[in-house]
C-alpha cells in the first residue's frame, strides 16, 4: 500500500522539484516515509524560518518554486516571516506543513502543536492555503499551486495535510499537469502602445523584478527606443555595462528628473513600490506621463492607473511590442554604438547620453560613506565575476540598493527592500548555492542580521553549500542608529554586542578570517573561492 505521504513526494518529483528544505518532526514523519528512496535532496536548516528562506533563495537563482515541509503550529509559524518576504518579492515557494488529526480541528482541546485557525492564519500571507482532507484531493492541489506559479504573479503557496491523512492509501494517484502559461499580451493594448511610442522623443523604460529573466528583449527595446532603462533594486544585473542602462534608485532626485523628463515611459515587471520610487518618505514620486505598464498581475496593473496596461508575462509582451514596431517600420533615430570590449562605451545617441548624465548625478548624489560601501561590493563583482550576491539588510546592501551595477541578471537580491526580514541573507544564500552550485555566492550581512540566523552556518556545511559568507561588522544597528539621531531620538537597543565570528566559524568546522577594513577583501574572495567549501570573512568596520 502507498500512503498518501509517500505519494506526495512521488507527486512532488512528477512536478520537476529535486530539493526540499525542512526540518522533520512528529506530525510530519509521514511525509518523509518516501523522501529516502526518492531522488528529491533534503537539506535541515537549524530553524524554520530558515528552511523557508533556503527555498526562497532556491527559487530566485533557479527559476523553480522552492519547496519547504514545516511542522504543525510552530513550525509554520516560524516559516510565515520567509512567506510574507517571497509574496512581497513575487517569489515562487510551496510550503507543505502537518495539521493535526481531522476530529480535532478548531476544538481547542489542547493537543501538541494545536493552533485556533492554522489555515486562517496563512491565508492572510499565502496566494492560497489548501487542506487535503482525501487522497484524490492532492494531485489536483498540487497542478493548481505549479499553475499559479507558471501562469501568473508567483509568491508563496500553502498546503496542510492532516496528520492522519496523511497515512491513508493512496495508491494509482497520478500527476495532473494543465498545461498552465501566462495569458497572451492583448494585441489593442499592443497596438495603443506602439502608437504612443510613434510621437515619443525622450523614450525612458522601468524595469522591476519582474523583468530579470527578460533581458534580451528589454535590450533589444532599449536599443529600439534609444531609450535609458531606469532598474530597481530587483532588476539589477539587467545590462550590465550598457551605455543605456541606469542602475540606480528611482527615489534618487537624478533618476526622478529623467523620469519627469522622459516623453514615453514603458514600465516592465515593477510595481511602483515604495522602497524602490519613494524611500525617503518624501513625496516626491509622481507616476509618469504616457505610461505603459507591463505585468503579469491584472490586480497589480489596477493598483496604478497607467495610458495604456498590457497583461503579460515581461518577455511576451516586450517580444509582442518589439513585433508590432516592426510591423510598423518605427527606428530609433540613431543606435547604440557597439562595444568591442564589452565595456561601457562613450555615449553614441541622445538615450545614451540621457543614461550618462543620470548615472553621473546619481553618483554624486550618494554620500562619499554609502560610495564606499558601494565600492565594497562592486570588489565582489569584480574578484567574482557572475557571482550571486544575497544580501542582508546592511549598509553596503542599502548603499548598493541606492547605485550599484551587477554582471548577471537575477545576480544580486535582497531583503532590504519591500518586506525587509532580517536575517534572509544567510539562508537564502544557502538555497541559492544548492540552486547554481557552479556559480560563485556570497552573503552579504552585517553583525546584526547574521546573529537572526547565524546557526545556519552549519547548514551550509553540511548541505555542501559552497557560500562565502562576508559580515561587515560595525558592531550594532548603525542604520537604525543614525535614522534616530536624524530625527533628536537618544539612541536606545542599536548596539548588541556581536559574538566573535571567527570562533563560531571554528565550532562549526568553516575556516574563517578577519580584515581590519575592506581594501583586501578582493584576495580574501579569491581564497574563499579556490577553497570550494563554505567560508566566513569578517570585515571590521570603524
Amino acid at each position: 500500500m502507498t500512503t498518501l505521504g509517500e505519494a506526495l513526494i512521488t507527486l512532488l518529483e512528477a512536478h520537476g522539484v529535486d530539493t526540499v528544505f525542512g526540518i522533520p518532526g512528529v506530525h510530519t514523519v509521514e511525509l518523509y516515509r518516501g523522501l529516502a528512496g526518492s531522488k528529491i535532496r533534503h537539506v535541515t536548516p537549524r530553524h524554520e524560518q530558515g528552511a523557508a528562506f533556503m527555498a526562497d533563495g532556491y527559487a530566485r537563482a533557479s527559476g523553480k518554486p522552492g519547496v519547504a515541509f514545516v511542522i504543525t503550529g510552530p513550525g509554520l509559524t516560524n516559516a510565515v516571516t520567509a512567506m510574507a518576504q517571497a509574496r512581497a518579492d513575487s517569489v515562487p515557494m510551496l510550503v507543505i506543513s502537518g495539521v493535526n488529526a481531522m476530529p480535532t480541528l478548531g476544538k481547542g482541546l489542547g493537543y501538541l502543536h494545536e493552533m485556533p485557525d492554522q489555515r486562517g492564519m496563512t491565508e492572510k500571507v499565502a496566494l492560497a492555503s489548501t487542506r487535503i482532507t482525501e487522497a484524490r484531493a492532492l494531485p489536483g492541489a498540487l497542478a493548481s499551486t505549479f499553475a499559479l506559479f507558471a501562469s501568473s504573479r508567483p509568491g508563496p503557496v500553502h498546503i496542510e495535510i492532516p496528520i492522519d491523512v496523511m497515512t491513508v492509501p493512496a495508491d494509482g494517484l497520478v500527476p495532473s499537469r494543465p498545461n498552465a502559461a501566462p495569458a497572451a499580451p492583448d494585441t489593442a493594448a499592443v497596438a495603443e502602445a506602439a502608437r504612443l511610442v510613434e510621437a515619443a522623443r525622450r523614450p525612458l523604460i522601468l524595469a522591476g523584478g519582474g523583468a530579470k529573466r527578460a533581458e534580451a528583449q528589454l535590450r533589444a527595446l532599449a536599443e529600439r527606443l534609444d531609450a535609458p532603462v531606469v532598474q530597481t533594486a530587483n532588476a539589477r544585473g539587467l545590462m550590465y555595462g550598457h551605455p543605456l542602462a541606469v542602475p540606480a534608485s528611482p527615489s534618487l532626485k537624478a533618476v526622478r528628473a529623467l523620469m519627469a523628463d522622459a516623453d514615453f515611459v514603458v514600465a516592465a515587471g515593477t510595481e511602483f513600490g515604495p522602497t524602490d520610487y519613494d524611500m525617503y518618505g518624501d513625496g516626491g514620486f509622481a507616476l509618469p506621463a504616457n505610461l505603459v505598464r507591463i505585468d503579469i498581475d491584472a490586480a497589480q496593473l489596477a493598483r496604478r492607473s497607467a495610458t495604456v496596461s498590457i497583461q503579460a508575462d515581461c518577455a511576451r509582451a516586450l517580444e509582442a511590442l518589439l513585433a508590432e514596431l516592426d510591423e510598423t517600420g518605427h527606428h530609433a533615430s540613431q543606435q547604440v554604438a557597439a562595444r568591442a570590449d564589452g565595456g561601457a562605451a562613450r555615449p553614441a545617441t541622445p538615450g545614451a547620453a540621457r543614461a550618462a548624465a543620470t548615472r553621473d548625478a546619481a553618483w554624486a548624489e550618494i554620500d562619499p560613506a554609502a560610495q564606499a560601501q558601494v565600492k565594497v561590493v562592486g570588489t565582489i563583482r569584480d574578484a567574482l565575476p557572475g557571482a550571486l550576491i544575497v544580501g542582508d539588510s546592511t549598509q553596503p546592501v542599502y548603499a548598493a540598493n541606492l547605485y550599484y551595477d551587477h554582471d548577471r541578471p537575477g545576480g544580486w537580491f535582497s531583503a532590504a527592500t519591500g518586506f525587509g526580514a532580517l536575517g534572509y541573507g544567510p539562508p537564502a544564500a544557502i538555497g541559492a548555492a544548492l540552486a547554481v552550485p557552479d556559480a560563485p555566492v556570497v552573503c552579504l550581512t552585517g553583525d546584526g542580521g547574521f546573529q537572526f540566523t547565524l546557526p545556519e552556518i552549519g547548514a551550509a556545511l553540511d548541505s555542501g553549500a559552497n557560500v562565502i559568507f562576508v559580515v561587515w561588522n560595525n558592531r550594532g544597528y548603525r542604520e537604525i542608529e543614525t535614522s534616530m539621531r536624524d530625527v533628536g531620538v537618544e539612541p536606545v537597543g542599536v548596539s548588541p554586542a556581536p559574538p566573535d565570528f571567527l570562533k563560531i566559524a571554528e565550532a562549526y568546522g568553516i575556516e574563517a578570517e578577519r580584515l581590519a577594513g575592506p581594501s583586501e577583501l578582493g584576495e580574501a574572495l579569491l581564497r574563499a573561492r579556490l577553497a570550494q567549501k563554505p567560508r566566513l570573512i569578517e570585515i571590521s568596520v570603524e
